[in-house]
């Protein structure tokens, strides 16, 4: 048996579905998050005699009409591959709004059965809604649930079998054989007496509530955003400086620095093992990995963090603020959602820009969402923080920063140098606060730590492995004592000159820059592998071993070029699905690594010039690329304004 799961956007769907499946699905209280269907197995629970059901998740979609790419693929599987069931999630605080959809479907000759969520949020505002007065306006099955607590979820799903086994057919309200305005309009009358007769209010709409009086505040035009940055500086010392750089702290400099490696090399050279073969044991496939490993409880308790902030409804707002903002630059509200999504990986925030109707502001997002620090950057964040800044707290939130300041900046460009407009308009309801739970925040910890680990473990080891041999061995794979012989060497040198004008002077940061092409957590990896037997502390000591390769200037500018060129491989491919065009992925990657090398070398030579009145390294060159970039903006943007007046389009 398929049994579908369709509904409006924030309608409380992929929490249903995880709970009923047992997955854990990423879950906002915002459109877009579900952008493909996903399908898995009904959990034992909910389903004791074995028999074979299969759970379709669909995206949320506000009318069987597609409107964007999500909604397609909600019409088409309905009515391509007619799934047994149809379970309709309506909003239950937002229930007129949901109805519209749910007598589409009606209309369809599939079973349906409607699952009247989000009890909780009714019960709490003092309203109500006769489910069984709703069941018999629509001729269907109406259970109240509440997702969120699997309240109701086990009766659902047995109506949804009872029904899907029965296969009756129900009878539904037609308004077919009207142009569309006119269907649409007789369907909304008809959806606005079904509510006179089922849902009683008790609250008054004009009172302001709590939740009105807070919004005042944390979705304010001007202090939103300020607030957005000490909320992120919360979270970062917490997870930093407070207990996720407790816990790491001692992984690294105790388990992965001293416990793990003593013990291997024990059993290792009890076993008789080659010297050669035992180094890459110890110092490339644990040194790299442990490197990367020991930042996990970081990010677990970051990731616990922002799934609180985003349960919460605190994250919606941030989507509103933004909003105002990004219409200066050609985007609009719709675009933060990536971003917020792309927080936890760049993968899923590329993919969510599928949600965006406007080609052009799409692929917009799809250049900018990359720019937002990724669980993956926050390795290298977390390295570069303790080693040159350990006594600051402001390194991790000051990279959310940067990217709000570049996304603007680089928005404006991409307006300028390229003739488009967009259409694109942002309309989101915001959810009620709430209190966040605990169970989900830990549940999507340990999804990430579970992802975070397996990456660490294939990816990461692998590329080690080949980075310790590269390191190890010369072209004629005869062992080099010394490390500039070696074929990383080689490679890391023909890189390295680009990076002068940056002020990275050394094959060793060519070489971990281009593995961070891979993997961004291999940047913190390679570094491991390379330098383990030049310092015999810890990786991520305070003055330890990477200062001789960086000042606190050039070593700031390091973290940002790493967090602002082009993502890792399988960011890229996703660009690439979204883009659909290989010359506009090609132009993409120019403009993202553009942007990271120029901040990057503004960060060395100006900071260097106020911090230590002196040039950097690269100075010279620097000045040219300066020049050449100027004037390459200035022709190119002419040539756009020219193309724009001769199109009529505004810039």
């Amino acid at each position: 048996m398929k049994i579908a799961l369709a509904g409006n956007p924030n309608s409380g769907k992929t929490t249903l579905y995880n709970g009923i499946t047992g997955k854990t699905e990423f879950v906002g209280n915002w459109p877009g998050v579900t952008v493909e269907k996903k399908e898995a197995e009904l959990k034992k629970k909910y389903n004791p005699k074995g028999s074979k059901v299969r759970i379709v998740d669909l995206p949320g979609t506000y009318s069987i009409s597609p409107f964007t790419g999500e909604e397609a693929i909600t019409r088409d599987f309905i009515l391509g591959e007619e799934p047994d069931v149809i379970i309709n999630i309506v909003d239950g605080a937002n229930v007129s709004r949901s109805l519209f959809f749910t007598t589409q479907l009606l209309e369809l000759g599939i079973p349906v059965v409607i699952a009247l969520n989000k009890s909780d949020i009714v019960s709490k505002r003092g309203e109500s809604v006769d489910a069984n007065a709703l069941g018999k306006a629509l001729h269907c099955k109406v259970v109240a649930t509440t997702a969120t607590s699997e309240d109701g979820l086990l009766k659902l799903v047995q109506e949804a079998m009872k029904l899907g086994h029965e296969k009756k057919t129900q009878t539904a309200p037609s308004f077919q054989g009207k142009d569309s305005a006119d269907s649409d309009l007789a369907r909304q009358k008809f959806v606005d007496s079904i509510i006179k007769k089922c849902q009683g209010k008790k609250r008054d709409a004009s009172k302001i509530t709590l939740s009105d009086q807070a919004d005042r505040i944390v979705a304010h035009k001007w202090l939103g955003i300020p607030i957005f940055f000490m909320v992120m500086w919360a979270v970062f010392s917490f997870s930093i400086q407070g207990l996720g750089g407790y816990l790491s702290e001692y992984l690294n400099e105790v388990v992965f620095a001293e416990i793990v490696p003593e013990a291997v090399n024990g059993f290792l050279e009890g076993l008789g093992v080659h010297p050669l073969l035992q180094g890459l044991i110890v110092d490339g496939a644990i040194g790299g990995v442990g490197a990367v490993i020991g930042f996990l409880p970081l990010v677990m308790v970051l990731f616990f963090c922002l799934s609180l902030l985003e349960d919460c409804g605190y994250m919606a707002r941030v989507a509103l603020v933004m909003d105002r903002f990004f219409k200066k630059i050609g985007l609009s509200g719709k675009s933060i959602i990536p971003m917020i999504v792309g927080s936890g990986c760049a993968i899923p925030g590329v993919m969510a820009t599928r949600t965006i109707e406007d080609i052009n502001e799409r692929r917009m997002t799809t250049i900018l969402t990359p720019f937002v620090p990724c669980g993956a950057k926050l390795p290298i964040i977390a390295l570069f923080a303790a080693v040159f800044f350990s006594e600051s707290t402001w390194v991790g939130p000051s990279m959310y920063l940067i990217a709000i300041v570049m996304i603007t900046i680089g928005g404006l460009l991409l307006k300028k140098i390229f003739v488009w407009e967009n259409s694109s308009q942002f309309i989101m309801e915001l959810p009620e606060y709430k209190l966040p739970s605990l169970k989900y925040a830990f549940i999507q910890m340990l999804d990430k730590a579970k992802g975070f680990i397996y990456k660490a473990s294939t990816i990461i080891l692998v590329c080690n492995t080949f980075v310790w041999f590269a390191q190890a061995y010369s072209w004629n794979l005869a062992p080099v004592e010394d490390q500039s012989l070696s074929i990383l060497a080689a490679i890391g040198t023909v890189i390295a000159p680009i990076l002068i004008p940056l002020g990275f002077v050394g094959w060793q940061l060519a070489a971990a820059a281009i593995t961070g092409l891979i993997a961004k957590e291999n940047v913190v990896a390679t570094f491991a592998v390379l330098l383990a037997l030049a310092s015999e502390e810890a990786l991520h000591v305070p003055g330890g071993a990477l200062t001789q390769f960086f000042t606190p200037v050039t070593a700031f500018a390091y973290l940002v070029f790493n967090l602002f060129t082009p993502p890792c491989v399988a960011a890229i491919g996703a660009m690439n699905s979204e883009m659909g065009s290989k010359k506009w992925l090609l132009k993409a990657l120019a403009f993202q690594f553009s942007v990271g090398y120029i901040l990057a070398m503004i960060i060395t030579q100006v900071g260097s010039l106020i911090v230590y009145r002196t040039p950097a390294v690269g100075f010279v060159p620097a000045i040219i690329i300066t020049v050449i970039t100027a004037l390459y903006l200035f022709v190119t943007i002419r040539k756009a304004d020219g193309k724009r007046v001769e199109l009529g389009v505004e810039g």
